[in-house]
């Protein structure tokens, strides 16, 4: 059996060992409705419904109304999803805005070799599919201030960045990048693109961390109708990361003046907010042309945000 991570609800059983891992894994609503009444007996009876979002990392499925599914589509161990976990129930703790809490983890089988997720439902549209593609959104900009001043502020109990992802050195990404430049000629003006990266990548590390969400994108955000932030989704990664991480956000969702009032608010000086625009840039340039023809909604994106940060003159 493993062991439990305290705070954890885990659910274990014993299991034949699972076959070596597919390159990808699957999972339908019949066998997800299956594996959620045998883990979580309580939630038997309740129906499950797939959910279809642009989200490349999970098969995510609604359990009634309160509950939901995450079935990753690579396998992951045990541990790591306990781990995150305790990360999305951190983040919860301190976020001014709802976010999902963990019901249980469970374990994989020799039909689905990889550990999977129960937690509560947040309702709400993401901002993907709820806003336009322009603002202006003043409101959701005093939200999105609230929420990131508020992350800074969540003691780092010693923790610092786990060298995974974004949130440590931008010059450690020069590889992705220039596979990007290669691959993007079709969609957007690629020696612009790069001579910002050149320009923005150069500049140093603050020599301070604090806790962050780490993807702040626009499906990981639910609005109103009033464009009004209503809870904050996919908080596995909560951790300790470069401060200007989070600030991705403002070129994913807002307009130049919005972008000002966000900064304006957190007090971001030049060195952050530039950082903070490498990290989106670093972001962006990945989305169009990987997932051109398999997840357009990640595409436009993608392309939504070079063309802010291309046309943003505060990066001049």
């Amino acid at each position: 059996m493993d062991r439990p991570r305290p705070g954890i609800r885990v659910l274990t059983e014993d299991i034949t060992p699972a076959p070596e891992a597919p390159e990808g894994l699957r999972m339908d609503e019949a066998a997800a409705a299956v594996r959620i009444a045998a883990a979580f007996p309580a939630l038997a009876g309740h129906p499950v419904r797939a959910l279809r979002t642009p989200g490349t990392m999970n098969a995510l499925f609604r359990i009634g109304e309160a509950h939901a599914a995450r079935f990753p589509l690579q396998p992951t161990a045990f541990d790591e999803v306990c781990a995150e976990a305790a990360a999305l129930d951190e983040f919860a703790a301190h976020s001014p805005f709802p976010a999902p809490v963990i019901h249980g983890v469970f374990d994989g089988d020799a039909g689905f070799p990889s550990a999977w997720s129960v937690q509560t439902w947040i309702p709400g549209r993401t901002a993907a599919d709820a806003l336009p593609e322009a603002g202006p959104f003043p409101l959701l900009a005093a939200d999105l201030t609230r929420l990131i001043g508020a992350l800074r502020r969540v003691p780092l109990r010693g923790r610092t960045f786990d060298g995974r992802g974004r949130g440590g050195e931008l010059h450690a990404h020069e590889e992705w990048m220039t596979e990007c430049f290669a691959k993007s000629g079709r969609l957007l003006d690629v020696p612009a693109a790069r001579a910002l990266w050149e320009r923005l990548s150069r500049l140093p590390h603050p020599g301070v961390q604090v806790m962050s969400h780490r993807d702040l994108t626009p499906p990981n955000l639910l609005v109103s109708d009033e464009h009004r932030l209503v809870g904050v989704l996919d908080s596995g990664c909560f951790g300790a990361a470069d401060p200007s991480l989070d600030l991705v956000v403002a070129w994913h969702l807002l307009e130049l003046d919005d972008r000002r009032l966000l900064r304006a608010a957190l007090g971001s000086d030049d060195l952050e907010w530039r950082r903070g625009a490498a990290w989106a840039l670093q972001q962006a340039m990945g989305l169009g042309w990987y997932y051109e023809r398999t997840n357009p909604v990640m595409a436009a994106l993608g392309l939504r945000t070079m063309r802010r940060l291309l046309e943003d003159p505060d990066l001049g």
